[in-house]
């Protein structure tokens, strides 16, 4: 008879595990269709943004425009209501680009100008001026080959082209990019009195990419700048008839004293476990060249409609929710490096740190960093976001201003990755403007974001 009884105890407890979590399964599904529902209706990312592109387009650290982009930002969280909104002190550079740049290449009695934009934290160019003969390399390993007196007194073209074999852009850049971070000293080691590089973007246009070198200690510190891709084109083909034709340059940029600046913060408290944080953000700052539309005005505006549209549907979280505003990812990661150094020194339990920092595009998918059980738990989750949104969740990287945080305390991270093809065409570049944002794809992503938010909150990771 106990035997019995047992057996039909088992079973009911079974079924009414089965039955709650079924109901939790419809629970999830209704609140994330809602999520959707509102961003796509009465979604506020859109508008935010275009504030933000409009009244501020240039934020690069240090600047006065990064400077009131941090007053508003923290105005818009107020009016929003978040329990608490504040700012984290960052001493960050002031790299200024100055007077527009200059390039020309001689052409018989004629010149021939071409688009540039000076790579951040590069030197300047004397005051009238550099004048000199191009030598020409394929990539970084090409000048490591050649001889000083090759390279000395000229100014170093590194004409590689975007690695556009990946389907995945984000591995052509990593790819390409070195020549950008380090091709200015490789070449100054060998004498070099300049570099220019083909920008390292996918666009056919002739917009050029600019963003960060590092100088080398033991290399001299000599003028760098992009080219846009149509006149990197021209360039090279102007010196395939004539290896003897000169480039003018000119660049007024410089490196100022460092300047007190802010992360700026805001948070919805938990309800049952205020003390833990699940975190969600990207940078404030962008370059001085377009609006920082993509990268990443539409990332840090996410972050906060993320958390308004959760307060707008009366969502209660358990854990404290909070949007952090990076500031100096483009040229330092100082906004990264302080958050991290704060959250150690008081103490902060993350959940988890999730950066978007991709573009405003469709949304595809996250990437994580962390447990490998956690993966395969959140992989469970998919099924809940709608069908042309997020169809992955797997394990990588969580993105460059929570990566310091991971490295601090081991913080589990995750980045959100939205359809990439298209965001190197704008990144850096003076075509990283409102215009080139889609209003439904950005509000897809803000959803995409709420709800994984949302399910980190309820299910834990």
């Amino acid at each position: 008879m106990a035997s019995k009884f047992m057996k039909i105890f088992v079973i009911g407890f079974t079924l009414s595990i089965a039955t709650a979590f079924a109901q939790d399964n419809k629970n999830h599904s209704e609140f994330i269709d809602g999520v959707y529902k509102k961003c796509l209706t009465e979604g506020t990312t859109y508008q935010l943004l275009g504030e933000l592109c409009e009244k501020f387009p240039n934020r690069l650290s240090g600047s006065p425009g990064a400077e009131k982009a941090i007053a508003w930002t923290k105005e818009v969280m107020q009016k929003y209501e978040f329990d608490n909104v504040f700012l984290q002190e960052v001493m960050v550079p002031h790299w200024v680009r100055g007077e527009k740049e200059q390039a020309s290449i001689a052409t018989g009695s004629s010149k021939i100008d071409l688009a540039i934009l000076a790579l951040g934290r590069s030197v300047a160019t004397p005051a009238e001026g550099l004048t000199a003969e191009v030598i020409v390399v394929k990539s970084l390993e090409e000048i490591e080959n050649l001889a000083p007196d090759k390279v000395a007194g000229k100014i170093v073209f590194y004409d590689e082209p975007f690695a556009q074999e990946f389907a995945n852009t984000f591995r052509g850049y990593g790819a390409s990019v070195q020549k950008r971070v380090a091709g200015a000293s490789r070449a100054a080691k060998l004498g070099a009195v300049a570099v220019v590089i083909r920008s390292v973007g996918t666009g056919d246009d002739d917009f050029p990419h600019t963003g960060s070198l590092r100088y080398d200690e033991d290399a001299p510190q000599i003028p760098a700048a992009a080219l846009g891709a149509h006149s990197a084109d021209k360039l090279a083909k102007i010196l395939q008839k004539n290896p003897k034709a000169k480039l003018f340059l000119k660049m007024n940029c410089q490196t100022l004293p460092d300047v007190l600046s802010y992360n700026v913060i805001g948070e919805i408290k938990g309800s049952e476990n205020p003390e833990a944080i699940i975190a969600v953000g990207g940078h404030l700052d962008a370059w001085d060249t377009g609006q920082g539309a993509h990268d990443d005005g539409a990332g840090v505006m996410q972050s906060i409609a993320a958390l308004q549209t959760l307060k707008s549907l009366s969502y209660k979280p358990k854990h404290t929710l909070r949007a952090v505003m990076f500031i100096n990812e483009e040229n330092g990661l100082r906004g990264g490096l302080k958050y991290a150094d704060l959250a150690v020194e008081n103490n902060e339990k993350h959940i988890i740190a999730i950066e978007s920092d991709a573009g405003g595009f469709t949304p595809r998918a996250f990437s994580f960093k962390g447990a490998d059980s956690s993966v395969a738990k959140m992989q469970n989750w998919i099924a809940y976001f709608p069908n042309n949104t997020i169809d992955a969740i797997r394990a990588g990287h969580g993105g460059a201003d929570i990566g310091p945080l991971n490295k601090a305390d081991g913080t589990p991270v995750a980045g959100f990755i939205p359809d990439g093809q298209r965001y190197f065409d704008f990144h850096h570049s003076p075509a990283d403007v409102f215009s080139a944002i889609n209003k439904r794809e950005l509000e897809l992503g803000t959803a995409s974001l709420a709800s994984f938010i949302y399910l980190i909150d309820q299910e834990g990771l």
